[in-house]
């Protein structure tokens, strides 16, 4: 017994070492560069957050709107990227692009009596300006783990777009508002550039609703945006070999 717990035990010792190996490294001149820039590709899913008013199920006893459901979809972002070193383990970067999505509201209508169902499909075409603070942690070998926040302002250039009146229900969101975000990653450097993969949310700060009167806009007391992002970064690129210290 005291035999195979040596043999395990010098196992996953060798095993810790040669995972621990210096291997040789992709792009080792980029974690000094001053400055880089890439661009980045990705899928989102965007959501609202819903508060309801406090008296919206007596406002309109015969005609009025008692619940409203959000569904889903996948959307997709395209970004430039410009990534400031500012010491060894942090960065300031600024990703300015453009983020597309769609939300569909669906209303749980009664009117006199009768159950009803109406639907809003909400596409969204965000105009992004988001800067981020990037904490990176040591270089393991070719990979490294970080993480990342800050906020975001994104204007919705689809919000003012033209809706026909005899579509119902409709509601106009607000074109401006402002997010904080969060997220995580990993970036891989591979030979020619470095591959990063980041998870991040991000929540709208301002209540996005343009109110007119209707029921439709009354049931919100608030209505916040709310999106999930996942992004594929290509970074990489000779800026100067400037070093902030020694």
């Amino acid at each position: 017994m005291n035999k195979f717990i040596v043999i395990i035990s010098l196992s996953f010792l060798s095993i810790s070492v040669f995972a621990q190996r210096e291997k040789p490294k992709n792009l080792p001149k980029l974690d000094q560069q001053t400055a880089h820039f890439g661009y980045s590709l990705g899928l989102n899913m965007m959501d609202f957050v819903i508060r309801p008013s406090d008296n919206f199920l007596i406002s309109t006893p015969h005609d009025t709107v008692y619940a409203v459901e959000i569904n889903r979809y996948v959307g997709f972002n395209v970004n430039m990227i410009a990534n400031l070193r500012l010491a060894k383990y942090f960065d300031i970067r600024f990703l300015p692009g453009l983020n597309f999505g769609q939300r569909m509201l669906v209303y749980k209508h009664k009117k006199q009596g009768e159950l009803r169902r109406h639907s809003m499909m909400i596409e969204s075409a965000f105009l992004d300006l988001p800067i981020m603070l990037k904490y990176r942690a040591e270089r393991i070998n070719n990979w490294r783990p970080f993480l990342i926040a800050g906020g975001s302002v994104r204007i919705d250039m689809a919000s003012q777009k033209k809706i026909n009146p005899d579509d119902m229900p409709k509601i106009r969101l607000k074109p401006f508002d402002c997010y904080y975000e969060v997220g995580m990653g990993v970036d891989f450097f591979l030979e020619y550039f470095m591959f990063g993969i980041e998870l991040k949310g991000s929540w709208g700060i301002f209540n996005t609703v343009a109110y007119d009167n209707t029921q439709y806009t009354e049931y919100f007391k608030r209505l916040n945006s709310r999106m999930l992002i996942l992004s594929f970064h290509f970074e990489g690129g000779k800026i100067d070999k400037i070093k902030w210290w020694d």
